[in-house]
């Protein structure tokens, strides 16, 4: 076999400066999304830069939570590494803590600007996934957030580029591209969700629908996954946060369907 080269995961060097691929997707996949989340806050009569305010504030704080998260539940590697607790770059950030993050400054900026925050979540939700289909090509580029070992007869099955391929080959073995089935769920619920936001929705329920949605894909590829952050060494946190999220997703809307039916008819 030919020796398999994988993607070097540095962009460029400026001194004593290196920036990776993985920081330039992140910051790529933020700044699309913005965009069209302003775009369509314009449509709806927002003030021009309500959501580049927004992830002015958003993406750090989201970032650090989603850090916090990972390194909270990886906590006896980083209390014998403490000096990696900080090392973003290298990967190993968890989504949900990222979410959680956005979630708490969206309630608070929703306050400040007086714009109700069903209203502001659910124009952020098509940003929200577009941004995490995009970003799931920096775990590419790290080689990371992988599945468990295949051929490579069964990826050239699957019709992948070279590229994907050769990447997927790490320490002389071959992995399932989760990521790559990850991001392309997350894209599809984009499409989804941009082709029913003119539909006659309640308030809250794209965002809702966001969750639900990113939550059933994001349970069944995590049990393909080799590198999740487990509880109590048994259970993996990210199944059981979706399965919570579809949860609450759901209830929400059945709720807010009910509520808004019984003020209709007066009750």
């Amino acid at each position: 076999m030919s020796e398999v080269t994988a993607l070097d995961r540095v962009a460029f060097e400026f001194g004593s400066l290196t920036v990776y691929w993985y920081g330039i997707i992140i910051m790529a996949g933020a700044l699309i999304g913005v965009i069209l989340a302003n775009r369509e806050g314009t449509k709806q009569g927002m003030p021009k830069d309500t959501f580049t305010d927004f992830i002015l504030i958003a993406l750090p704080i989201s970032l650090i939570f989603a850090r916090l998260y990972y390194v909270l539940f990886n906590w006896e590697f980083y209390l014998d590494n403490p000096g990696k607790i900080i090392a973003i770059w290298q990967g190993g950030i968890a989504i949900h803590g990222a979410i959680l993050g956005g979630t708490l400054v969206a309630i608070w900026y929703s306050r400040r600007k007086n714009i109700p925050f069903l209203k502001l979540a659910d124009i952020l939700a098509p940003s929200l996934i577009l941004g995490q289909a995009i970003g799931r090509w920096g775990n590419f580029m790290n080689q990371e957030a992988h599945g468990g070992v295949v051929t490579r007869s069964f990826l050239e099955n699957l019709y992948l580029p070279d590229f994907i391929i050769n990447q997927m080959y790490i320490d002389g073995q071959y992995y399932h591209p989760t990521f790559l089935y990850e991001s392309l769920w997350n894209f599809f619920i984009f499409g989804l969700l941009i082709f029913v936001r003119r539909k006659n929705l309640v308030q809250g329920e794209m965002f809702f629908s966001y969750l639900i949605l990113y939550s059933v894909g994001r349970f069944f590829i995590e049990g393909m996954r080799t590198d999740s952050l487990l509880l109590f060494d048994i259970i993996r946190i990210a199944q059981l946060v979706s399965i919570s999220l579809i949860i609450i997703g759901i209830t929400m809307i059945i709720y807010r369907r009910k509520n808004i039916h019984l003020k209709s008819e007066g009750i």
